[in-house]
């Protein structure tokens, strides 16, 4: 990649972060994750933590996939559908890029207003840290291994939100089927190989293909290799699908 294609793309990076602090949604939609996460791991009956009885941010991980699986395509749902709409995207073909660059800094702002949106539930790192007994108790290596595997998720979901978004003119649209798709690419296979008639040794190879089964295994502490493959395997592959879906909007 030339120097000018980096100062590009980079300029569509700076431009995604500015257009998301610009408008109220991405505000609001990170509020929303903040505050749904905290009702769910500090007031509601079933899944708080402190009725627990030890220091442990399991429920959080556990819970947090399927509060960001909404979160995502709300961030990325006006990634593409907004320049369609708008006309902008035409500009963006004048551009001395490609549709990789593209596609990359739009990306890589996604992605970053992503952990954005992550850095807050470092308090309950910090909190849990400090109810612990004695004060600093806590799994530090299972939690980052926990944020490790939470961040390649994200970055998946990132993915398939800007390749949604790249389908079609309808923000609404790419917001549901980018839903749609990371229920069924995170939970849809395990619980698929749950079925009576996977159970002859098949439930686990398709429990493998979901991205559960790695970012549970991540979670656990442990980076193997095959996990980390599968989650660049997942972004790459719907990296080149938004890609190609730009290339065919030119023909």
């Amino acid at each position: 990649m030339s120097l000018q294609h980096q100062k590009t793309m980079f300029s569509i990076y700076i431009k995604e972060i500015h257009s998301f602090f610009s408008s109220l949604i991405g505000y609001i939609a990170i509020l929303l994750f903040i505050v749904v996460l905290g009702f769910f791991l500090w007031l509601a009956p079933e899944s708080n933590i402190l009725e627990d009885g030890y220091a442990s941010l399991d429920k959080f991980f556990l819970l947090a996939p399927w509060v960001i699986m909404f979160l995502i395509p709300a961030l990325t749902m006006r990634s593409f559908s907004d320049e369609f709409k708008s006309g902008t995207i035409e500009i963006l073909s004048t551009l001395p890029l490609t549709e990789s660059n593209i596609v990359l800094g739009k990306f890589f702002a996604s992605f970053t207003l992503v952990l954005i949106s992550i850095l807050p539930t470092l308090l309950y790192v910090y909190t849990i840290s400090k109810l612990a007994i004695p004060q600093g108790n806590i799994d530090t290596g299972g939690i980052i291994g926990s944020y490790i595997g939470l961040s390649f998720l994200n970055a998946a979901f990132t993915a398939i939100g800007l390749f949604c978004s790249s389908i079609t003119n309808n923000q609404v649209i790419a917001f549901l089927f980018s839903i749609f798709l990371n229920f069924i690419l995170y939970a849809g296979f395990e619980s698929m190989s749950k079925l009576p008639l996977l159970s002859n040794g098949l439930d686990y190879i398709v429990s493998q293909i979901g991205m559960q089964f790695h970012y549970n295994s991540i979670s656990r502490g442990a980076l193997d290799s095959r996990d980390i493959v599968y989650f660049i395997s997942i972004i790459a592959l719907f990296i080149m699908a938004t890609r190609i879906s730009l290339e065919k909007r030119k023909w």
